[in-house]
C-alpha cells in the first residue's frame, strides 16, 4: 500500500556546502543525534561536510513495489523514495559509498513509514557490520545523526521495529563524509559521455583501466572483447544515472550468437571472452537481455541495476566461471518473452550444449556468487535459474520478490536449480498478486548426475498463502549418492504444504 505523509517537509540539507570535506579519525563510533518533524535541525545549517551517497549504488531487503527502488533515495530529489515490503521486520537499505570511505554524519529523511528503532552500521565487505549509531526512540520526520567516527565502504539503515504498520520508507539517505576509493577509481581513468565514446572505450580497453561513464543514456550496442588480468582488472563504472540501452536486436546472425559480421545482439552488455573485468554502479535498462556474459571468467557486477528487459536479466554463459553479482537490482524483466525472462542466468540448457559447452561438453559457468542483491518484482521468469552442468555456487543474502511470476515454460518460483552443490543461505523470499506461484525452490534433473547436492540453510519463505513448498525436490532417486539436504534453521510462513517434501537435516 502506498501513503502519502501529511506533514510538509523542507529537505535541503546542505546542498551548498558539500563541497568542504571532513577528515574524520578512524575509530569506535560515538553519535549524536537530532530529530525534528519539520524543519532540518539547527545543527545542519551550521557544519559544512561532503556528501558522499548522492548516486551512488544502493540496495534494499525488499521493495513495496518497483516504484520504490532504493536508488530513490540516493537521487537527491524529496519527491522520490525507497519502500520497503510492509509488515515485515527487520528490513535494510544500504549505499555502496567506495572502499575505504569516511563517515562522519547521516542524515535521514523518512516518509510516513518509519523506523522506531534502527541501526546505523558500516561494513568493508557488505558482510561484517560495525554499529555507528543505534537508535531506540524514532519519531519519524529528518534524523540528523553526527559525531559518527567510522570507515569502510558500505553504510546501512538497518530497521528492527516499525514505527506504523507499514513498512520503511525513507525519502532520501544522506551519508557525509569522505569518499572512498573508488571515487576516483584507481589505475587509468577513461571518462565517457556519449554512446560513441562508449563504444570506442570499449574497444581500446587494457587491464588496469578504468571506464566511468558520465550521467545520461548511451544507446548502442556495447561489446568488451579484451580481458583483464587477476592483477590489473578492467573496470566500467558510473552511477546509477548513467543507462546503457540497446533497441536491437538487428541484422542477422549466421551460428552461434558472436560480435561481428554486422549483427547486433540487442544486448546491452556483452562482455565476449573479456575476463577480470568489474561492472559497477551503472544501470542497464530497455534492452533485448541485459548483460551477457561469455566466455568470460572471474567478473564481478557490483551495485547495478538491471531493469525493464524483453528477455532475462544477466546471464552467466559459455564456462564463464568464478564471477560475482552483488548488491544489485533486477526487476521488470521477460516484457517480451515471459517465458525467457529470468532475472539471472547461469550456465545453458543441455538443448544449447552445442553453442556453449566447453571441452567438458557443458556450459561450466561454476562456482559463481550471489549475493546481497534485490531481484522483483515483475521478473516474469524464475529469478534465478540454476541450469545443469554447472556447480559449486553460493547464493547468499538475496531478497526475491515473486509478485509477477508468469507461470509459463514452468516459471512458477523464485530459484530452479538443476546444477550441482550449491549453497542457499540467509535469503528472504515472499509472493504476492499477481503471478503464478508454486514453490520457493525447486530442483530439477533434466541431465543425468545434476540437480543434486544442494543445501539450504538459514532462509525464510513466506509464500503468500499460495505456495505449497518453501523447498519442493523433484526427486530423491536420481540423487542416491548425493542428496539435496534442507535443514532445520530454514523457516516457512503461509505455505499450502510445508517447508520442503523432504525429511529436514536437523
Amino acid at each position: 500500500m502506498s501513503h502519502a505523509r501529511t506533514t510538509s517537509f523542507r529537505w535541503r540539507l546542505l546542498a551548498a556546502c558539500a563541497a568542504a570535506a571532513l577528515a574524520a579519525p578512524i575509530g569506535v563510533a560515538t553519535a549524536a543525534s537530532a530529530h525534528a518533524s519539520g524543519d532540518v535541525p539547527a545543527a545542519a545549517a551550521v557544519i559544512a561536510e561532503s556528501l558522499i551517497s548522492q548516486g551512488r549504488p544502493a540496495t534494499a531487503s525488499s521493495l513495496e513495489t518497483s516504484a520504490f527502488p532504493a536508488s530513490a533515495a540516493v537521487d537527491g530529489s524529496s519527491t522520490t523514495r525507497w519502500a520497503s515490503e510492509e509488515g515485515v521486520d527487520p528490513q535494510w537499505i544500504q549505499v555502496d559509498l567506495g572502499a575505504g570511505a569516511s563517515v562522519s554524519r547521516v542524515a535521514l529523511h523518512w516518509e510516513a513509514a518509519y523506523a522506531s528503532t534502527y541501526r546505523v552500521q558500516i561494513s568493508a565487505d557488505g558482510s561484517s557490520w560495525t554499529t555507528l549509531a543505534d537508535e531506540a526512540a524514532g519519531d519519524g520526520g529528518i534524523d540528523d545523526i553526527s559525531g559518527l567516527t567510522g570507515s569502510g565502504r558500505y553504510l546501512r539503515i538497518y530497521g528492527t521495529a516499525r514505527g506504523t504498520s507499514y513498512g520503511y520508507s525513507l525519502y532520501e539517505l544522506q551519508v557525509y563524509g569522505t569518499p572512498g576509493a573508488s571515487t576516483p577509481p584507481a589505475g587509468p581513468i577513461v571518462d565517457v559521455s556519449t554512446s560513441a565514446q562508449l563504444s570506442t572505450a570499449l574497444s581500446a580497453a587494457t587491464p588496469g583501466q578504468t571506464i566511468r561513464l558520465a550521467p545520461g543514456t548511451y544507446q548502442g550496442s556495447f561489446v568488451a572483447t579484451t580481458p583483464g588480468t587477476a592483477s590489473a582488472p578492467i573496470t566500467i563504472t558510473g552511477t546509477r544515472t548513467a543507462i546503457i540501452t540497446n533497441d536491437g536486436p538487428s541484422g542477422s546472425l549466421s551460428g552461434c550468437p558472436h560480435p561481428g559480421d554486422g549483427w547486433d545482439s540487442g544486448y546491452g552488455l556483452w562482455l565476449y571472452g573479456a575476463s577480470y573485468w568489474n561492472i559497477t554502479g551503472l544501470t542497464v535498462a530497455d534492452a533485448k537481455k541485459g548483460i551477457v556474459l561469455d566466455s568470460a571468467t572471474h567478473v564481478t557486477i557490483d551495485g547495478v541495476l538491471v531493469r525493464d528487459i524483453e528477455d532475462e536479466g544477466v546471464h552467466f554463459r559459455r564456462s564463464s566461471a568464478d564471477g560475482v553479482i552483488r548488491n544489485s537490482e533486477i526487476t521488470r524483466t521477460g516484457l517480451v518473452q515471459p517465458s525467457y525472462g529470468e532475472g539471472l542466468y547461469l550456465g545453458s540448457a543441455n538443448s544449447n550444449f552445442t553453442c556453449y559447452a566447453d571441452s567438458s561438453g557443458r556450459d561450466r559457468s561454476d562456482r559463481v556468487q550471489v549475493l546481497d542483491n534485490v531481484f522483483g518484482p515483475g521478473i516474469a521468469a524464475e529469478h534465478i535459474d540454476i541450469k545443469e552442468g554447472t556447480e559449486g555456487g553460493v547464493v547468499r543474502g538475496n531478497s526475491f520478490d515473486g509478485a509477477g511470476l508468469s507461470g509459463q515454460n514452468s516459471a512458477d518460483s523464485w530459484v530452479d536449480v538443476k546444477g550441482n552443490g550449491y549453497l542457499f543461505e540467509g535469503n528472504t523470499g515472499t509472493f504476492s498478486s499477481p503471478g503464478t506461484f508454486a514453490n520457493g525452490y525447486e530442483t530439477h534433473n533434466p541431465l543425468t548426475g545434476y540437480g543434486c547436492g544442494n543445501i539450504w540453510r538459514d532462509n525464510d519463505s513466506d509464500l503468500g498463502g499460495v505456495g505449497r513448498y518453501a523447498v519442493f525436490v523433484s526427486s530423491t532417486s536420481k540423487c542416491p549418492g548425493n542428496p539435496n539436504r534442507v535443514y532445520a534453521s530454514n523457516t516457512v510462513t503461509n505455505a499450502v504444504s510445508g517447508l520442503t517434501n523432504i525429511a529436514v537435516t536437523p
